[in-house]
């Protein structure tokens, strides 16, 4: 496995070159945006259609390649690494900027539910919202959903989509091949999960070729629905309290970590524009997976083994939006329900909700999902919660873009942090070719 950070970057003729590739790139994909906004205002019943079915289409394909790009990266990136010291090293400060962005983003969004102070909603508004909260959710408990994580069989994770699942397996079986004796098998079943590493990052590689179309559909999809009053009404405060937390995260908190590690938030942004963009219409970290990998590895140019090691794991246990639509929800309802919410029910709900977004499944309403859950099973009413369903597709969205952007701070701090502090990486695979992002 090369070590990206140490490639030639090449003449300067063929670096001007790939700047205004990536330059057309972007402004190529806010085209995308902004020509598929207009087109779904327009309200032309044939075209949203064609915009629904090319949309659901992208989004079943992210989902095909997610789990295995998840599976697949942190296998291979383990069985080279194993226990040896960078390992620990790229772990340690994974872990360390994931807690840290994510209490960040719960005490941000704490001090705005403190400042905007959101009023109980009208006992008649919450009671309408009873019929739309998903009934097969309200018997599950938190317990539950911690269980649901450990695998029964090797199959049904993958087949569920279940993404934590999915880690652990991938982690099990990455260790037992970094410990494997150097045997004649375990030196062909590694080329075999890297030959469909390398054929998964060739799909990928075509996925990203005709991605500005899927990118037109989610934005027309979303702009007609917002135009025909699919998307609209809100809980006023609560929505501007969750929507300025994620916006705040996003640019302010992330850029001054990144500025306090000397690195150009600026220059992060930009390379990771094409998977934020996914981001904010797939609503899926994990189903952004691929995209994210690819921007960090072409355009950041971040070092493969601290890519493959992090960006999986930060898919599924960095959630800065979720942390902080867990700890505002949360709060809400339980001001609702008549509960006190003191200072030192804010300081332990702060916990919880780093917590349980650390344990939350990168999918779109994970988060919802997930409060519904926790509530449920502390015996609070959750029938508010049906009255936020018809605004949560506009928060998940934001929340989604803020969770891959801490993801990609997360992986450029250690890549930062390491650099010229890893040893030279041993290869007794080849590594799969890096997708190309923009």
């Amino acid at each position: 496995m090369e070590n990206l950070q140490k490639e030639p970057s090449g003449s300067p003729t063929n670096a001007q070159a790939a700047l205004k590739k990536n330059t057309r790139v972007i402004a190529f994909w806010f085209f995308a945006l902004v020509a598929g906004g207009f087109l779904g205002w327009l309200q032309i019943g044939w075209l949203n259609e064609l915009f629904g079915f090319i949309a659901t289409v992208f989004t079943r394909l992210f989902k095909f390649v997610a789990v295995p790009v998840i599976a697949l990266a942190v296998i291979t990136t383990l069985s080279q690494l194993g226990a040896k010291r960078e390992t620990k090293q790229i772990f340690a400060h994974a872990i360390f900027y994931t807690l840290a962005t994510t209490f960040a983003a719960a005490l941000v969004a704490l001090g705005l539910f403190i400042l905007i102070a959101p009023e109980n909603v009208p006992a008649a508004i919450s009671a309408a919202g009873s019929a739309a909260v998903p009934k097969n959710l309200q018997s599950l408990s938190y317990y539950d959903h911690f269980l649901s994580v450990v695998p029964d069989n090797v199959l049904h994770p993958f087949l569920e989509g279940n993404v934590l699942s999915v880690l652990v397996i991938a982690v099990a079986v990455g260790l037992a091949l970094a410990f494997m004796p150097r045997t004649e098998g375990r030196d062909s079943l590694l080329r075999v999960i890297f030959g469909l590493q390398e054929l998964l990052f060739t799909l990928i590689r075509a996925l990203l070729f005709i991605l500005p179309v899927g990118i037109l559909a989610f934005a027309g999809q979303l702009s007609s629905q917002i135009e025909a009053g699919v998307i609209v009404g809100s809980l006023g405060k609560y929505v501007a309290v969750v929507v300025t937390g994620n916006l705040l995260q996003f640019f302010v908190v992330l850029p001054h970590f990144l500025l306090a590690r000397r690195i150009n938030p600026l220059r992060v942004l930009k390379g990771m524009f094409p998977a934020l963009a996914v981001a904010l219409f797939s609503k899926s970290s994990a189903g952004t997976l691929p995209v994210t990998l690819a921007s960090a590895e072409q355009n950041l140019r971040l070092d493969r083994r601290v890519t493959r090691f992090v960006l999986p794991i930060c898919t599924t246990i960095n959630m800065n939006g979720c942390a902080a639509f867990i700890l505002v929800t949360s709060l809400y309802l339980m001001q609702n329900a008549g509960i006190a919410i003191t200072g030192g029910t804010m300081a332990v709900w702060v916990v919880v909700a780093v917590i349980a977004a650390i344990g939350n499944a990168g999918v779109p309403m994970g988060c919802y999902f997930l409060t519904l859950s926790l509530m449920s099973s502390l015996n609070v009413p959750v029938d508010l919660m049906g009255v936020i369903l018809p605004v949560y597709a506009i928060i998940d969205m934001i929340e989604t873009a803020v969770n891959v952007a801490s993801d990609s701070c997360v992986a450029t701090m250690t890549d930062h942090d390491l650099k010229g502090k890893l040893p030279p990486a041993e290869s007794d695979a080849p590594d799969a070719p890096v997708p190309q992002a923009a």
